[in-house]
């Protein structure tokens, strides 16, 4: 396991959700009606939906082979169970990494 390396894309992980969750938020009642009565910026906002799940998917994937887990199980779960699902499995994979630091010291 490459703790180190794990961590970086755990922290990619977290940026991509982080960013996801920006773009999504902007078709929510405060902001919907400026995000629809731009085309660019709808187009611009489902493109970053789009991107910024992908990735987080890529993400999730190699942090998971970094840390030994499964990494078809961990991408599964957080698309099906997205952002719910990402956030605890981020969570857990830091928990994770801490322990194997600890363990390692």
């Amino acid at each position: 396991m490459d703790i180190a390396r794990a961590q970086q894309a755990i922290a990619a992980a977290a940026v991509t959700l982080v960013l996801w969750i920006a773009c999504v938020a902007s078709y929510l009642p405060p902001l919907v009606q400026h995000t629809t009565q731009s085309v660019l910026l709808m187009i611009a906002t489902g493109m970053g939906i789009a991107i910024c799940y992908v990735l987080h998917l890529v993400f999730v994937g190699i942090a998971a082979r970094r840390l030994g887990r499964s990494p078809a199980l961990w991408v599964i779960v957080s698309a099906v169970f997205m952002p719910i699902a990402s956030i605890i499995g981020l969570v857990i994979f830091e928990w994770f990494s801490e322990q194997d630091k600890q363990a390692a010291a």
